[in-house]
């Protein structure tokens, strides 16, 4: 069976990270390279790092900050903004990205995510596909950091990217992004349900049972979490002892394994 993957989230922006609520990132919270370093202390499974001004600003990635980042970086590393070539993927994986992931360009050119698949692999493209509840109660896809409506169905598009060649999706509901109030379950639940790739969870955790709740109750192959561990006492670690309590498979610590 596969190991439940618990994942930070790095928000990136200019000379730092930030984190906010709904999208809105303005608070800042340190360095990106010091924040890698203590995760990767702490034995986490992977990081996500997101340039999230990248695509507003027009600019390709940074790929020599990526290359300072990815050198003292010991777990797998996903990395995006700014993506819009095949080249700009190339350029993130020679400077030490293990992943990459597509938000605003697999919308406006999908077929980005077959190319890249089929040049690199798929299992190194995730697509990120970020979600706004409707007043009608429906959900919505949205793109260029959750500003821009695209038309698309969550679900109807999480299949379109799958038969696209992309390898995992990286599902964040908007209006829980920060508010540490649990994950869209039901969002999870319909998105997991409809494609076989793996579903990373986003946008809500505040505490180790609502990881429990992404995986057991909405299908969920990893979550990923940002404030809970910026603002909180709770760890990666932590998450995982309780996840391996609970009964779910998980990567524990080499210095708390029997």
């Amino acid at each position: 069976m596969l190991k439940v993957r618990v994942i930070p989230t790095l928000l990136w922006k200019g000379a730092g990270l930030v984190k906010g609520i709904g999208f809105d990132s303005s608070r800042r919270i340190g360095a990106v390279l010091p924040a890698i370093k203590v995760y990767c202390m702490r034995e986490v499974d992977e990081l996500i790092l997101l340039d999230i001004v990248a695509t507003e600003d027009g600019r390709p990635p940074d790929y020599e900050s990526i290359e300072e980042f990815s050198s003292e970086c010991f777990v797998p590393l996903t990395v995006g903004g700014g993506i819009r070539r095949i080249e700009d993927i190339t350029g993130l994986l020679r400077a030490g990205a293990d992943k990459v992931t597509i938000n605003t360009s697999a919308y406006a050119q999908p077929d980005l995510i077959r190319r890249a698949a089929d040049r690199f692999g798929s299992q190194c493209i995730v697509v990120a596909v970020d979600v706004r509840r409707l007043a009608d109660g429906q959900y919505e896809c949205f793109s260029a950091c959750g500003r821009t409506q695209t038309g698309k169905r969550p679900v109807e598009w999480a299949r379109e990217v799958e038969a696209l060649g992309a390898g995992e999706i990286l599902l964040t509901s908007v209006e829980r992004d920060g508010s540490m109030s649990g994950y869209d379950l039901d969002l999870v639940r319909h998105v997991s349900e409809a494609v076989s790739i793996p579903v990373i969870a986003s946008g809500g955790a505040a505490n180790y049972v609502h990881l429990y709740e992404a995986i057991a109750e909405a299908g969920a192959s990893a979550v990923a979490a940002a404030s809970m561990f910026h603002f909180t006492e709770l760890t990666p670690l932590g998450a995982k002892e309780f996840l391996f309590d609970k009964n779910v498979p998980v990567r524990r610590s080499r210095e708390i394994q029997p």
